[in-house]
Formats: structure tokens, sequence, C-alpha cells
């Protein structure tokens, strides 16, 4: 629409202007209305070619019309990404032809009129002047608008790029969300294995024990009734403290979550738990896990391994356990939580696939303390045939969840029978937790010599 009043204007200037030319050159005037007619409407392409559009107003400057069609052209073209060059070469050209038009139609004016007689530069400054006027604002202003009009596509495609790019942040965390939950998932269901495997093996040893001497020895099946309390006592204590760790928002026990946000905070509280406790560094939107060894985190520890292997020893299993490494020797006494934890775990799980597979064998658990790492071993020899089978479920997850923590801290994990027909598991942990690389742990594993089992 604009162009098209644009258009009109220019037409019905140029014809006007076209007719007075025409008799002032002594030409029909319909010689000059048709010169107006053709060009005044070129300012209906002004947007697809305004070249063109400067051009035709530079060529019908000698008869004084297109003083719109210029001064639009000009606008349009600085507006526009034609090169700069051009644009000066064109600003340029009009205002030498607007100068020269000037500069003859005012000496023409001066000499006819004998009445008044300028001084000789007011008709070269009258000339530049009108040559500047016409053509400076416009390219001015058009440059303005092209510049500004640039700025603000940019900044609209930087608006679309950060837009997308916020998307894909937002896709990438809900995948880190649906891992870190089934990392999670992982977590608890390896930590209630353990503890509910242990535990109620050993309540069932000792229940079946109980059993068998009730009548012939009451002291002692009031000894093994004592043990199976003890043991669903400290069954219900860990699995108390790992749901606290789901109930509150930080992970303490303490504090309940509140609102409509609280499992976010929940997630991210277990999840920060989980990566203190493997010795790992986790990150969540919005939480940041500490390394294993910038805190206290609730669990067993090594000191607690001499009663972990009393409560099998007082099952009836002949156990034995070894320490190599005195904490003088450039040991320090107490490491990283997670890597206690996972050695505490390991043996636990071993002691427990005894009590399952091997009633009546004889085992032993040896722990190392080395330089950089701790290693653990636990073998147990055949099953004796004669003793009584204590008949619990296998779900062959045991292995798997012992290796996962142990690689989970970079450390070292294998496990098979052995020559004897017993069956042996070995592990190698980094004293540095997640921070020690796989590669390290395996070669002190091949070094070494102790591994460890159940």
């Amino acid at each position: 629409m604009l162009d098209v009043v644009l258009a009109l204007l220019s037409t019905l200037e140029c014809v006007v202007e076209g007719a007075s030319f025409s008799g002032d050159v002594g030409l029909p005037e319909p010689v000059g209305m048709l010169l107006g007619l053709v060009a005044g409407p070129v300012l209906l392409v002004r947007r697809r070619w305004p070249v063109v559009v400067v051009l035709v107003s530079i060529a019908v400057t000698p008869a004084d019309m297109g003083v719109l069609l210029g001064v639009v052209g000009l606008y349009t073209l600085a507006a526009s990404d034609t090169p700069r060059r051009t644009t000066a070469l064109l600003a340029g050209m009009t205002v030498a032809g607007t100068l020269v038009s000037t500069f003859l139609n005012l000496r023409q004016e001066v000499a006819a009129d004998q009445d008044y007689q300028p001084p000789l530069w007011f008709v070269p400054v009258m000339s530049v002047a009108m040559g500047l006027v016409v053509t400076a604002p416009p390219v001015l202003w058009g440059l303005y608008v092209g510049a500004r009009r640039r700025l603000v596509e940019s900044l609209r495609e930087r608006a679309d790029g950060l837009e997308r790019e916020l998307s894909l942040l937002a896709d990438r965390a809900e995948e880190r969300a649906e891992w870190a939950r089934n990392e999670e998932r992982t977590r608890i269901a390896r930590e209630m294995h353990d503890v509910v495997a242990h535990r109620v093996s050993l309540m069932v040893v000792h229940a079946a024990a109980l059993q068998a001497v009730a009548l012939k020895d009451p002291e002692k099946a009031s000894r093994n009734a004592g043990l199976v309390g003890d043991m669903g006592r400290q069954a219900l204590t860990e699995l108390r403290e790992m749901l606290g760790v789901l109930r509150t928002a930080d992970g303490s026990g303490g504090r309940p979550a509140s609102g409509a946000s609280g499992e976010p905070e929940r997630l991210a509280a277990v999840v920060s738990k989980a990566a203190a406790q493997a010795g790992a560094k986790v990150s969540v939107p919005g939480v940041v896990a500490e390394e294993a060894g910038g805190g206290e985190a609730e669990g067993p520890t090594l000191a607690e391994l001499a009663e972990l292997v009393g409560q099998s020893r007082a099952a009836g299993m002949a156990v034995v356990l070894s320490v190599d490494g005195a904490e003088g020797a450039g040991v320090p006494g107490r490491y990283a939580a997670g890597v206690e934890q996972t050695v505490y775990r390991v043996v636990q799980e071993a002691l427990t696939n005894v009590h399952k597979h091997a009633p009546g064998a004889r085992a032993r658990v040896r722990l190392a303390h080395r330089a950089a790492e701790v290693a653990v071993q636990v073998e147990n020899g055949p099953s004796d045939g004669a003793a009584p089978s204590s008949g619990l479920p296998s779900g062959g997850n045991g292995l798997v969840g012992m290796r996962e923590r142990v690689t989970a801290l970079g450390g070292v994990f294998v496990s098979g029978p052995t020559d004897a027909g017993g069956f042996r598991v070995s592990a190698v942990v980094p004293v540095g937790g997640a921070g020690a690389s796989p590669g390290a742990g395996a070669a002190s594993a091949s070094g070494g010599g102790v591994a460890a089992g159940g």
C-alpha cells in the first residue's frame, strides 16, 4: 500500500514537472507528461530493484523532475543490503546531477533577472547545498534504518538460537535426571539386597540351630534366640536409615520435604548420598554430590569387619580374618567413606554367599592395606556335605552388585571357583575413590597378590 501511494505521488509530480519542462524547451506538453508517466511508477519496484529506481531518478534530473523518486530511491538503496560502494557511487552521481541541474537553472534565472545580481559565490554554494539537501538526509536515514533492521534480525536469530540451546539443555537435563533416577533405583536395590540378604541369612541359620537345640540345650537355644533378635534389630536399623534418605529432602533423616516440589529435592538428596557413598561426583540439576572424602556418610566401616566376621562365626561358620599392612606404616587409619563401605559390603555379600551356597565350609577373609589401595579377598573351601542346607533363595544379584560397587570407585573385581572346589571373590579399591583410574587399579591387581571374594 505504501509503495502504491508513493508511486502515485511520484507519477503526479513527474507529469506536472514534465509538462513544465516541455514548455521550457519547446516540446509538446504530451511528450513531457508521457515521460513523467513512464518515470513516476518506477517506485513500485523500489524494494526489489532499488538501484534501478536511483538510476531512473538520475536520468530524469536534467528534466527537473523526479525529486520524490530520487529521495525515496536513495533511502531504499541505503536501507537495503546493496554493497556500500554501490550506494556511495549512486549517491555521488545524484549529488553531481542535482548540483549541475541546479547550477544551470540558477545561472539562467540570474541572467534573466536584470534587477538582481547576486555575488559570484551564490550560485555555486546554492547548487552544492541543494545537492546535499536532496541526497544526504535520505541516505543517512536509510543507513540507520538498515543497520537497525540488521541488528534486530541478528538479535532475533540469537534469541532463536538461545531458545534452541535451552531446549537442548532441558532435554539433556531430563536425560540426566532419568539416568540419576535409574542409578538411584539400582543403588537402593543393591543396598536392600546387601542388608536383607546378609541379616536374614544369619537369622535363618540361627533359627535352624535354635530349632535343633531347643530341647537338648536350652542355654544355647537362648543364646541363638538373642542372636536372632540382634540380627533382626540390625537389619531394621539399616533399612530404616535407607528409607529415611528417601523420606527427607536433605538425606539426613531430619527435615522432611514439603510442598509440591518435594519429589525433585528428595531425588536430588538421594542421588547426592549415593554419590558420596560411591566416592563419585554426580551432577543433577541444582545438586552436586561431594567427593567421598568430603564429609561423613552413614554406613558401615572397616572397623566393623571384625564384628561382621564374628556374626558369621557365631552362626556356625569357621571363618578367619587376617589384616596385612600396619596403620603406622604410612597407611591412613581411615579411608574415604565410600571406600570403606564398598570393602565392607564385598565381605558381607561374600560371607552371605557362603551361608547360602556352601553351608559348613571354612572361609577366610584377608584385608590388605597398601599405599594407594585397599585389597580384600574372601575365599571358602568346598561345602561340607554333612551340613544342612540353609534353603535360602538366590536372585543371582550378589556378584553383580559387588562388581558395580568396586568398578564405580575405579577398582577391579574378580570372582570364580578355586581349584580346591571352593569359591573366591577378590577386589582392589583405590583409596582415592572415584578419582582413581581403572587402569591404575588393574595394574595394582595384577602386581599384587591379594584379591577379594565370597
